[in-house]
């Protein structure tokens, strides 16, 4: 089987509580959360002591505190997390540049080009994860494979702290007995709906003709499964640092699909991807909204507009739009709903804004039209406002009264697309 495991997925074990633990040496060996009260709020992490009760992200802290009654909760060091996530990635980038950075607490590496420098993958691994150890104090589990899928698959079974490499002839052995579950792609409701068929293991996915999952899940992920299951996986590590599009996502519980509640969520969210948008100097063009209704069905619709835009009040409008679109076009359009997701991709820069002659109807989703250029001055003011004095000095109501609740923005945008 050509090729050797020289893809490498490093992930940071239980990364934000271990950062707390790391900070506060007292919290070492105690189940922790981030976020939340045994009296209210959300978890935002929980330690693997903690998870071993039961706790996990998303929870309401009263629940977490009753599976585990010695739950420490602690408010976070937001301002320390990419600090950290950054040295992490220095250490990383000392053993090679093929890096493909896909979130704050994991990454692809490639080191084929740099076996003949310090060893075999496993080496590497080794190596890697030692400094990591010591340098930062953090503990990270690491895959090693052929393949993107098969390293993510293989730091999953080598959590917590450890490492696993799957060598080509040992693939099949290696995948076939695992969990459906642990595949990219596969959650509660396509396991759930895996589990019907009979399927339970990744074997058993590899083993099921694909006309069979094209009709359960859909001829898009039928297929990619599919591809998957057999460790078919032709994607590289992409070394490029731009992002192809920048999102943000609320979940909401089971809430009614009110329009003051949607027009919060929407004006929240745009908030945070436009003001990203803007300090990048970049916009764009199709904008993707994505509801998740009670029943874990998720909806997704997008539109292209003429002309790229970073306005936070352009984006909100947009993603109104369609986000009412997926919820009437359903049998049912009062079912509740339980999260609502926006992202901007087909982006270029936009430095400067070229007025336009006044020959056409004023349309404020034009930059250059004189409403658009207004919403985006309006903006650039927030923006500096909010670069002096604090990101809650100032905003549209909506949004505002939105940022009141939940998971700080600055805990969210850690795990958000970075542009």
């Amino acid at each position: 089987m050509p090729g050797g495991p020289t893809i490498l997925h490093a992930d940071l074990d239980a990364f934000y509580a271990s950062v707390e633990q790391l900070l506060n040496p007292e919290l070492r060996g105690r189940p922790t959360a981030v976020g939340g009260s045994a009296r209210g709020g959300v978890v935002l992490a929980a330690s693997y002591e903690a998870k071993r009760f039961g706790v996990q992200g998303g929870m309401p802290g009263w629940r977490a505190a009753r599976l585990c009654p010695d739950l420490v909760f602690v408010r976070g060091h937001f301002d320390q997390y990419q600090r950290i996530s950054d040295h992490v990635m220095d250490i990383l980038g000392d053993f090679t540049p093929a890096i493909q950075r896909i979130s704050i607490d994991e990454a692809f590496l490639d080191v084929s080009g740099a076996t003949h420098l310090f060893g075999p993958p496993g080496v590497i691994a080794t190596r890697l994860r030692e400094r990591v150890r010591t340098e930062v104090g953090l503990p990270i589990s690491v895959g090693a494979a052929r393949t993107k899928h098969l390293a993510k698959v293989a730091s999953q079974v080598a959590k917590p702290d450890g490492l696993v490499v799957v060598e080509p002839d040992d693939e099949r052995a290696f995948l076939d007995p695992l969990p459906v579950r642990l595949m990219w792609g596969v959650g509660p409701v396509a396991e759930t709906q895996l589990a019907g068929l009979g399927i339970h293991t990744i074997g058993d996915l590899a083993r099921t003709p694909t006309p069979a999952l094209r009709r359960l899940l859909g001829r898009a992920v039928g297929e990619k499964l599919t591809a998957l299951a057999l460790n078919e996986d032709p994607r590289r590590v992409a070394t490029s640092s731009r992002a192809r599009s920048v999102g943000a996502q609320s979940a909401l519980g089971r809430r009614r699909p009110t329009p003051e509640l949607v027009r919060a969520v929407l004006g929240h969210l745009a908030e945070r991807i436009a003001t990203r948008l803007r300090a990048k100097g970049r916009a764009g063009r199709t904008i993707t909204v994505r509801v998740r209704f009670a029943g874990m069905e998720s909806v997704t619709r997008s539109h292209t507009l003429p002309a790229p835009i970073a306005t936070t009040l352009g984006l909100t409008e947009v993603a109104e739009s369609l986000v009412w679109q997926a919820i009437t076009g359903q049998e049912d359009p009062e079912q509740e709903i339980s999260l609502l997701a926006i992202s901007v991709s087909n982006l270029s820069a936009q430095q400067v804004i070229q007025l336009e002659l006044p020959l056409e109807p004023d349309d404020p989703l034009r930059p250059g039209s004189h409403a658009g250029a207004a919403r985006l001055a309006l903006d650039a003011q927030m923006d500096a406002a909010r670069q002096r004095f604090g990101r809650d000095a100032v905003g549209y109501l909506p949004a505002t009264l939105r940022r009141a609740g939940g998971a700080p923005d600055t805990f969210r945008e850690l795990a958000e697309h970075e542009l």
